[in-house]
Parts: structure tokens; C-alpha cells; sequence
């Protein structure tokens, strides 16, 4: 069997890669190529093209990058349609994702998508072209399934690969020490995101509210996982610059590490926030994108939730803090990961519901995908 997949970023390339294996596990024989990340390439993926490629987002960021986008999908299109792979999986990336897939769906290629797009939350016109696209959504959120069935989408819930690894006890001493983080003060795990833009955006607000934080409380220590090389001098910059790069530690990666050994964690809204939560750690979200794309979203009423960062859609009532493009400023910022520092019984209560949550998601997602995808293969 030949599975041809296009993951952007690297959530998406953890969850290709995580997909491969329990594919992998069950066709020792597969063929696995498309758009990798070195996650994917490392569990057996030929690699056509860097998952880099992908990371674009907004309604108005990608433009400048729409004419390698729109060239790189027409050859993957040629090249798949020419020789067709028993499934196409589109990981995530939907503007990407969706028009490859109901291209290749015209094609009579059976398609996946993995991980819905958040259409329940904003743009729900999306959904037609899900529709046209996808003989299936893997969804990994529960409330998803029943959205799409209403709207005629064959759909699966998964559950969270995340969710099925985080741990179930968190070692917070074990993991400062293997930080080497000591002392007795708060620690506070910051993450500014994945990607350049959202470290161009957040990073110097972080850096800023770390700042006030450590002028009320000078023993804190803070911790980032730089999520890729490339992103280190920006970060590093932003540190120097608010004058605490001293009270940071730098990690390669080890975002579980670096969250599990936190009181409270600052981190931009996205995947990563779901993380921290499987993770019970106690949150506070930020997310700021390009102004235009701003304006575009509140003109034309596309943002159809109050909360917009993950767990939110997941607890009643919402326990993560968010700061979204003007709300997110250094002082605001700061002052809420001080209330949670400030309240182990609120920490507590928080990382109790997390746990809960945890369980609700953890049901193997990588082989449930994985099975959906040998059905749709059979077909």
C-alpha cells in the first residue's frame, strides 16, 4: 500500500509521524510519501518537500507566499493523480490541505483529513469544501463528530495522540531537576510559539510581562522550549532586550519537560495550549495575528465562540485566561499569571479538571486514525 500525506508544522508533523507507525505497525510493506517534517521522515516518510513550506497563517499573512503555494500543490496534485496512492491523509493546514485533497478526490484518490478545521469556531462556510474534499475528517476533539454528521460529513472521532502519551502523574521536582532548575521561587514555563510570525508577535510581550512578574517576585525562574533552531536568536533577542534573558532557561525542544516542571504556563494559543492542559498545568493564552486579518475577522463576524483557545472548548466553565490582539499586553499578561501563582487552591482545582479532561481524550488516537484510514484504503 502507498499513503501520500502533507503535514504543515510541527504539531502536524508529530501527528503524521505518530499515523506512519501505527500504519506502519499493521502494513509492514507501506509506502508513506508527500510533505514531511523530520518527525515523519524519521518514522519512514519520503519526504517530496519540508513541512516549513506550510507554515503560513491568517486570512491575509500567506499571500506573498500564494504562488509557490498554488505551484507546489499543482505538482503534488500531477504527481498523485499520475500515480495514485491508495489514501491521501492532508494533515491539518486546511487552506493547503482541502484544495489538494478535493483535487485528488476528483480523481477517485480516497482522502482523510486529520484534525478538523476549527469551522465550528470560525469560517463555518468551510464546511462545504470539507465536504467536497474529505471522504473523512479525523476529528480529535468529541464534539466534533456530531458537528460534521450534521452537516453530511463522514467524520471519526480519534481521541488526542497527545492525550494518550502525557503523562498521568506529573513529576514537577524530577522534572526541574532535570532541568536544572533549583530554588525555591515560582517557576513559569513560556512558550511564544512555533512559528516565526507568532514570535515576532508574542515574543517581546512575553519577555515584557516575565519583566513585571520578576519585580514582584525576584526569585521566579522562567523556562522556554525553543520549538526549532531557527526561532532561538529572535527569542534570545526578545529576553535581552526586556532585560531577563538571566532568569531563562533554554531548552531544544522538550515542551512536556519544560511545561511539567511549571506552576503556571504563558504560552500563544494554539495546539500547544491543549498540551499544557493534558499536561494539568495551570494557563494563561495569548494571540495576536496581522491587523488586516484582525479587522477581516470582526467585519465580517467569522469568529463565531467567545473562547478561542482549546481547552476552553472543553470546560464548563472555561478555566484558561486569553488575551487576544489588543488585550494581549505585558501587564494583563502578567497580572494573570500572578493570580495563578499567587492561588495554589485555584491551581489545584484547575489541574484536578485538566486530569479529567485528559482521560476524556486519551483513547489511542494514532491507531483509531490509523484503522480509519485501512477502511478507507479497503473501500
Amino acid at each position: 500500500m502507498r499513503f501520500g500525506l502533507v503535514a504543515g508544522e510541527p504539531s502536524g508533523d508529530l501527528l503524521g509521524a505518530g499515523l506512519i507507525r501505527a500504519l506502519a505497525e499493521r502494513v509492514p510493506d507501506a509506502v508513506f510519501e508527500g510533505v514531511a517534517g523530520p518527525a515523519m521522515v524519521e518514522a519512514g516518510c519520503d519526504p517530496w518537500e519540508d513541512s516549513d513550506v506550510l507554515e503560513v497563517f491568517g486570512l491575509v499573512e500567506p499571500i506573498k507566499h500564494l504562488p509557490g503555494l498554488l505551484k507546489l500543490r499543482r505538482s503534488l496534485a500531477k504527481r498523485w493523480i499520475d500515480s495514485p496512492p491508495d489514501v491521501f491523509i492532508g494533515i491539518d493546514a486546511p487552506d493547503f490541505n482541502l484544495g489538494l485533497e478535493r483535487r485528488l478526490r476528483k480523481a477517485g484518490i480516497r482522502t482523510a483529513h486529520y484534525v478538523s478545521p476549527t469551522v465550528w469556531a470560525w469560517r463555518e462556510g468551510r464546511v462545504r469544501t470539507i465536504r467536497e474534499a474529505a471522504d473523512c475528517v479525523l476529528c480529535i476533539l468529541p464534539f466534533e463528530k456530531a458537528f460534521y454528521e450534521k452537516h453530511g460529513v463522514q467524520a471519526e472521532f480519534v481521541g488526542h495522540p497527545k492525550a494518550s502519551v502525557a503523562p498521568e502523574f506529573i513529576d514537577v521536582d524530577g522534572s526541574r531537576r532535570e532541568l536544572g532548575i533549583g530554588g525555591d521561587g515560582p517557576v513559569v514555563a513560556v512558550l511564544p510559539g512555533s512559528r516565526r510570525s507568532e514570535v515576532a508577535r508574542l515574543g517581546p510581550l512575553f519577555a515584557q510581562a516575565a519583566a513585571l512578574l520578576r519585580e514582584r517576585y525576584p526569585s521566579i525562574q522562567f523556562v522556554t522550549p525553543v520549538a526549532s533552531e531557527r526561532l532561538r536568536p529572535a527569542i534570545e533577542q526578545h529576553l535581552a532586550d526586556a532585560g531577563v534573558a538571566a532568569a531563562f532557561t533554554l531548552t531544544d525542544g522538550q515542551s512536556q519537560l519544560a511545561m511539567c516542571s511549571a506552576d503556571v504556563v504563558l504560552l500563544a494559543s494554539g495546539t500547544a495550549a491543549l498540551e499544557s492542559a493534558l499536561l494539568q498545568r495551570p494557563t494563561v493564552a495569548a494571540y495576536k495575528v496581522a491587523a488586516m486579518t484582525a479587522f477581516i475577522v470582526r467585519a465580517f463576524g467569522l469568529l463565531k465562540v467567545e473562547n478561542v483557545t482549546m481547552p476552553n472548548q472543553l470546560t464548563d466553565p472555561p478555566l484558561v485566561p486569553e488575551f487576544i490582539q489588543g488585550d494581549a499586553r505585558p501587564d494583563a499578561l502578567a497580572g494573570a499569571v500572578a493570580e495563578l501563582i499567587d492561588s495554589p487552591e485555584r491551581r489545584a482545582v484547575i489541574s484536578e479538571r485538566f486530569a479529567k479532561l485528559r482521560a476524556e481524550l486519551a483513547l489511542d488516537a494514532d491507531l483509531r486514525a490509523a484503522e480509519t484510514v485501512l477502511s478507507l484504503a479497503k473501500q
